[in-house]
């Protein structure tokens, strides 16, 4: 028997930070110390992300219970996994797909699945006596490219530094400041509003810089008559402002109250979210009086924004489906800005491969429980490598303390994490995971370089 072979499998319910229940796991490996995960679940989700199995007894939490992915996991699939091989991840997740016998996991869950991935991860480096970031960097650098897009797919514009992707490095941090959309009561359309610090030349001066700047924008939301403003699921402020461009204009004061010079030092990221206020073949900003604008209405708004602030980066700028619209963004703004693909591209190397050939965005982001397993996110990852298209890992809106994406980002080389904001502890567990990794010399950084 292999120090790796799988010994015993377990799960549990436990809460996540919206208070709402989610699947953690545990496996051991001949004898060795068990190795956890637990599951994070989205408030934003595409329609063409992996299931996530909730019990729909609503006599007990509403219905969010996961007893039955937990039952799942202790039972037919620790059935099925006893005697394999934990450092054999591909062979493990594949097992369960089979096992499941659907195309988006419905039937056992993808927060089942997931943890159990997951956790098989965290077993094996238990059982090797490595770290969590080494056993993922074994897994990612085992991972080959899934059938390429075709040879007629337009090539990103995304420009790559020739770092990201080849050897383990800190990220640089994607900052949730101001929340919207579902993350704060439909406050404003727009869900997130982020600063992305490029300037910092390492990455616990750039966590201090982000900190920095999320209170002098507290200070200025008081100072403007906002006061008590409370904070979304990420930990961003979400204060009831006039439009959703004002937002943009706090994020600029509190740059600037910081003594750090917008754009050269801070940049700002948009999350538009847009699939959530898309309806009958327009966008409807109820923040601007519901107003109804087309694909080319929200291009021109969002170039116009590009013009006047510090922008670099934006994620779905338009609606999961409206692929004709995201190839005018992409020719439109392709060139200038970051343009992340999440309700789009959902984790899924089909549809990624899509926007590939369509010339569709030049970024992808990276959510594992959009997918569910370790080797389909991985698979994906790779897909955006070969092709230009930046990845950019992520948490969810319903987090746990567990630190995957902090390992997990450092040692596929990724170089971007969008955590949330810095106001509570699920959010911290991953920013405070990645100040130990920086004290090792062999973890490199660098920072706004990522975006060539």
């Amino acid at each position: 028997m292999s120090a790796t072979t799988i010994q015993s499998v377990h799960a549990r319910e436990i809460f996540d930070s919206r208070g709402r229940p989610t699947v953690e796991v545990e496996i051991s490996c001949s004898g060795a110390r068990a190795g956890r995960a637990m599951v994070p679940s989205g408030a934003s989700t595409g329609q063409f992300e992996a299931l996530e199995l909730r019990d729909g007894d609503f006599n007990r939490l509403d219905g969010f219970g996961v007893r039955k992915a937990v039952s799942h996991v202790n039972g037919e699939v620790t059935q099925a996994l006893i005697g394999l091989d934990a450092n054999d991840q591909s062979a493990v997740d594949r097992r369960m797909r089979e096992l499941d016998g659907t195309p988006n996991l419905s039937r056992l869950g993808a927060n089942a699945v997931l943890g159990v991935s997951l956790a098989c991860a965290y077993a094996t480096a238990e059982a090797k006596g490595i770290s969590a970031v080494e056993q993922f960097r074994d897994v990612w650098q085992r991972t080959t490219s899934p059938t390429a897009a075709s040879p007629a797919s337009k090539v990103s514009t995304s420009k790559r530094h020739p770092q990201v992707g080849q050897q383990p490095l800190l990220p640089l941090p994607m900052v949730n400041m101001i929340s919207g959309g579902l993350h704060a009561g439909r406050n404003l359309d727009f869900q997130d509003y982020l600063i992305i610090p490029v300037g910092a030349t390492s990455y616990p001066q750039a966590f201090d810089w982000i900190v920095t700047v999320y209170r002098r924008l507290g200070q200025q939301l008081t100072k403007a008559g906002f006061e008590g403003v409370l904070v979304g699921d990420e930990g961003g402020y979400g204060p009831k402002l006039t439009s959703n461009e004002q937002a943009l204009e706090f994020i600029i004061r509190a740059i600037e109250a910081s003594g750090l010079t917008p754009g050269q030092d801070v940049g700002i990221a948009l999350d538009v979210a847009s699939t959530h206020f898309y309806r009958d073949g327009s966008y409807q900003l109820a923040a601007t009086g519901a107003a109804r604008l087309s694909a080319d209405d929200v291009i021109e708004l969002l170039a116009s924004w590009v013009d006047r602030y510090p922008i670099i980066s934006i994620e779905d700028g338009l609606a999961e489906e409206d692929w004709s619209g995201w190839q005018r963004l992409t020719q439109r703004l392709g060139d200038r800005v970051q343009l992340i693909g999440d309700d789009l591209f959902v984790t899924n190397v089909a549809r990624l491969r899509r926007g590939i050939e369509s010339g569709v965005g030049n970024s992808v982001l990276i959510k594992l429980n959009q997918i569910g397993t370790l080797s389909d996110t991985l698979a994906a990852m790779r897909l955006a490598f070969d092709h230009g298209y930046a990845p950019v890992v992520s948490a969810r809106s319903g987090e746990t303390e567990d630190t995957t994406i902090a390992d997990l980002v450092v040692a596929t080389g990724a170089g971007q994490l969008k955590v949330g904001s810095v106001a509570r502890s699920e959010r911290l567990s991953k920013y405070n995971q990645l100040l130990r990794l920086a004290e090792n010399p062999a973890y490199g950084y660098i920072g706004g370089a990522v975006f060539g």
